[in-house]
């Protein structure tokens, strides 16, 4: 007679939880959703309480609180009516004018040269590529105030002091060494078997830029650029070096600021001003948000 030996079943141990699937558990928590909430509500509060008062009454503004407007709902486009008027001293239709012009040309500038000089660094070999490039990435750490009053100097000798010139060319030079660094990072994912059934075609570096590069750098161009003129946009720092000379270049963030130092009691005209300078940025981020999102993920996963 024989024995059948019993069948041990295998201990069955839990499964091990990586840190990433703990982290998604924990930010994907109930509790997690209502703090993002919260904070939500708070960080946007102050904003909804100055969009109300651009449109509440200037003596209303100067006497209560914002969170009176739902006692005494009085709703009035004076406010506005006065930011672009030219009698008033403020006027900031001009300014809006110029912001766009010195965004458009300081977004398609940089734009246009760093996919240029990705593509050169990412698949045309040349003597010194290696370092040029390292150096081009060791730009992004030199602080934007250092370079200010050389630049400064540059342009008044150069006699395109008082133009938009300055702020395109300072611009461009404070994104292109991002720029070419992103740019190339997402080139650098395209297979090279795409390049070469280009060569065999008999195509030479141009064609290949232009007929095969720049469709599929739609995404990321589209994301860079969003970044660029929302930072454009709203840049202040850069207007007060090389626009604070006249108001004829000066962008709608500069006239702004001048609104605070010599009108800090006219809130209606600030709240009001500052709702107009933001219309453009929050157009293009919400218009456009998809494209920024698909160039921030293009290129992360391979395969």
């Amino acid at each position: 007679m024989t024995v059948t030996p019993l069948t041990t079943t295998p201990e069955i141990t839990p499964v091990q939880l990586s840190a990433a699937a703990v982290a998604k558990k924990r930010l994907s928590s109930p509790w997690a959703s209502l703090a993002a909430i919260v904070i939500a509500i708070l960080w946007t509060l102050p904003t909804f309480g100055l969009l109300l008062s651009s449109f509440r009454p200037e003596l209303a503004i100067k006497r209560t609180g914002w969170w009176t407007f739902f006692t005494d709902p009085t709703v009035t486009l004076d406010n506005y009516r006065a930011v672009f008027d030219s009698d008033s001293g403020v006027n900031l239709g001009t300014y809006f004018i110029n912001s766009l012009m010195i965004c458009i040309p300081s977004v398609l500038i940089p734009l246009s040269l760093a996919a240029l000089a990705a593509y050169a660094f990412a698949w045309i070999n040349f003597r010194g590529k290696n370092i040029l490039f390292v150096a081009v990435f060791a730009l992004q750490i030199v602080p934007l105030q250092v370079t200010l009053i050389p630049l400064l100097t540059i342009f008044g000798k150069v006699g395109i002091a008082g133009t938009f010139w300055p702020l395109w060319l300072a611009h461009t030079t404070f994104a292109l060494p991002l720029a070419i660094y992103l740019l190339h990072n997402f080139i650098k994912e395209i297979p090279a078997t795409l390049i070469e059934a280009a060569r065999m075609d008999g195509a030479g570096h141009v064609a290949i830029f232009f007929k095969v590069m720049l469709p599929l750098l739609t995404p990321a161009l589209a994301a860079f650029g969003i970044f660029q003129f929302l930072w454009v946009w709203n840049d202040l720092l850069v207007s007060l070096v090389f626009a604070g000379g006249g108001d004829a270049v000066a962008p709608i963030t500069l006239q702004l600021a001048n609104l605070t130092g010599t009108r800090g009691t006219a809130w209606h005209l600030l709240a009001s001003g500052t709702f107009v300078s933001i219309i453009v940025p929050v157009t293009v981020f919400l218009l456009l948000q998809r494209y920024f999102v698909r160039g921030l993920l293009a290129g992360s996963v391979k395969g």
